[in-house]
């Protein structure tokens, strides 16, 4: 078997992303087992069973995502899977933002900064996501709130 080249400066950064967001996702999935609590609490009510089982199920699916991202070999495969598990915990962080709407300005702003994070993690560098539906009893303060902080957003099918 012939030795491996060395890595060039720039293999090494262009892999960089990767581990970071390897990272990230590997750092969140074990925190969903460590410190459970924060993450039931916005799993949606309307999903069947006991939120701790989404907890600790899209624990697992962090870690093995970001597993996956590590490895060369697997890592096309670990992008594909963890644009399926950005879009699947999607509904979670827009619960977040409902129910932290009457907490603290920090906290709301925590919530809604998060929403937009999804954006770089799915988008191929030409197309990304732009659309999320957001229905809330508040939807003209939210709106408000968000053109004040110069987010763009539109009422479509006002009701």
């Amino acid at each position: 078997m012939a030795p491996t080249p060395p890595e060039t400066a720039s293999q090494t950064a262009s892999q960089a992303p990767a581990y970071r967001m390897a990272a990230m996702l590997i750092g969140i999935g074990v925190g969903h087992f460590l410190a459970p609590k924060p993450f039931d609490t916005i799993v949606p009510a309307e999903l069947p069973g006991s939120p701790r089982f989404y907890t600790y199920a899209s624990g697992v699916a962090e870690v093995g995502v970001g597993a996956m991202l590590l490895a060369p070999r697997t890592r096309r495969t670990g992008a594909l899977a963890a644009v399926a598990l950005f879009l699947a915990v999607f509904p979670a962080n827009i619960n977040m933002v409902r129910l932290w709407w009457n907490k603290p300005l920090p906290m709301r702003i925590g919530a809604l900064a998060r929403l937009p994070l999804v954006l770089p993690a799915i988008g191929d560098g030409d197309h990304v996501v732009h659309l999320y539906v957001v229905r809330t009893p508040q939807r003209d303060a939210l709106r408000d709130f968000l053109v004040a902080r110069g987010i763009g957003c539109d009422i479509h099918y006002p009701v």
